[in-house]
């Protein structure tokens, strides 16, 4: 902790703050610490323990993924409310563990819009990677019907399994398309130049293109 302390960085406070995240360690010195600490899953419980976010993002970097028990993931996920420790906690561990499917199911179902959000990032990774008994067009039907008035963050993470749908599956390709111009989720948001737009029509058109080299209709 007096390590973490000493990493603080106030201008990398400002910026962190402004996404939500309320820490100021620069995330590749945190990254480094992690690499000379290599794996211990104690010390990870126990920089989780303290609540300190940037003793969190360090612990998910250091923990054994599959040594989480689900109600531990689950307990976890539920005090994680800073964007970053969300993201890396769904990311660099449930998604490494064998609870994760359980958990997909359940939290897609919870009223709380932060863990149904880490439910639709793991239905995005299964789209993507083992999309074989998914209902896609199940998923399409609830895209359309809820993603419009969602809030911001389920909102995001249906916006990426709606766009990670029209990616890979040629066959859902134009239905999601039209779903995202008629919705017009994240049409306006701001993209840096040489970055592709999250708005879903334009982010799929384009990894589409990237990936083989064709137009999409």
């Amino acid at each position: 902790m007096a390590e973490l302390a000493e990493l603080e960085d106030p201008k990398a406070r400002a910026v962190n703050e402004k996404h939500g995240d309320d820490h100021g360690v620069n995330l590749g010195k945190l990254r480094a610490l992690a690499k000379r600490l290599k794996t211990q899953q104690e010390l990870a419980r126990g920089l989780w323990g303290t609540g300190d976010t940037a003793a969190r993002l360090l612990s998910l970097l250091i923990c054994r993924p599959k040594a989480f028990e689900r109600d531990e993931l689950d307990a976890m996920l539920r005090e994680a409310r800073t964007p970053k420790v969300h993201d890396w906690l769904v990311n660099y561990v449930v998604k490494k563990n064998p609870h994760a499917e359980e958990l997909r199911l359940a939290w897609s179902a919870d009223p709380d819009p932060v863990v149904a959000g880490a439910g639709w990032a793991l239905t995005t990774e299964r789209v993507a990677k083992r999309p074989a008994e998914l209902d896609l067009a199940g998923l399409l039907d609830v895209i359309e019907a809820e993603m419009k008035n969602a809030p911001d963050r389920l909102q995001w993470a249906m916006n990426h399994c709606l766009a990670q749908i029209g990616i890979e599956h040629a066959e859902h390709r134009a239905r999601a398309i039209a779903i995202g111009e008629r919705l017009e989720v994240l049409r306006d948001y701001p993209t840096s130049p040489g970055c592709t737009s999250p708005f879903a029509p334009v982010w799929i058109t384009e990894m589409v293109r990237r990936q083989h080299g064709k137009t999409v209709a």
